[in-house]
C-alpha cells in the first residue's frame, strides 16, 4: 500500500508546482505589463504591485519548495541535465534582477505613480523580467522532455 502512494507523490508534487508556476506567472506577467503601460492602466503602479505583492510570494515560495523537491527526487538525472544548469542559471540572473531593481523600481512604487510617464529603468526591470521568467518556463519545460528521455 505505501509503494502505491509513493507512486503519486511525483505527479502531485508536479502539478503543485506547475500550478504555483501559473499563479506566480501570472502575477509578474501582470505586474510587468502594468510597469509598461500595456494592461491594468486604470490601476496605479502601487496598488498594481502592492495588492499582487503577497500572491507572489506564496506562489514562489510555494513554486520553489516544490521544485527543490522535484530535483532532489531525480538529481542524478537533473545534474546532467543542462537544461536544469540553463534553469538554475535564469533563477540567479532573476535574484540579481531583484537586488538591481527592488529599491529603484519594485520597493518605490508609489514615486512611480507620480511621475508622468514611466521611468526608463521601471520599463528595462519588466522587459527583463519577463525575458528571464519566460526563459526559466522553457528551460523547465525542456528539463521534463530530456529527463523522460
Amino acid at each position: 500500500m505505501e509503494f502505491a502512494a509513493s507512486v503519486h507523490v511525483y505527479p502531485i508534487v508536479l502539478a503543485i508546482h506547475l500550478s504555483c508556476i501559473a499563479l506566480f506567472g501570472g502575477m509578474i506577467l501582470m505586474t510587468n505589463l502594468r510597469l509598461l503601460g500595456w494592461a491594468l492602466t486604470d490601476y496605479a503602479v502601487s496598488d498594481v504591485v502592492g495588492r499582487l505583492r503577497v500572491w507572489k510570494a506564496a506562489g514562489f515560495l510555494i513554486m520553489a519548495a516544490c521544485g527543490i523537491l522535484l530535483a532532489g527526487s531525480e538529481a542524478g538525472k537533473y545534474y546532467a541535465n543542462t537544461y536544469f544548469w540553463v534553469k538554475m542559471s535564469l533563477l540567479a540572473l532573476l535574484g540579481l534582477h531583484a537586488l538591481v531593481f527592488r529599491r529603484g523600481v519594485y520597493r518605490n512604487a508609489a514615486q512611480l505613480d507620480d511621475s508622468p510617464a514611466t521611468p526608463r529603468q521601471a520599463k528595462v526591470a519588466a522587459i527583463l523580467s519577463l525575458i528571464l521568467w519566460i526563459g526559466v518556463v522553457c528551460a523547465g519545460r525542456l528539463i521534463g522532455h530530456h529527463v523522460l528521455n
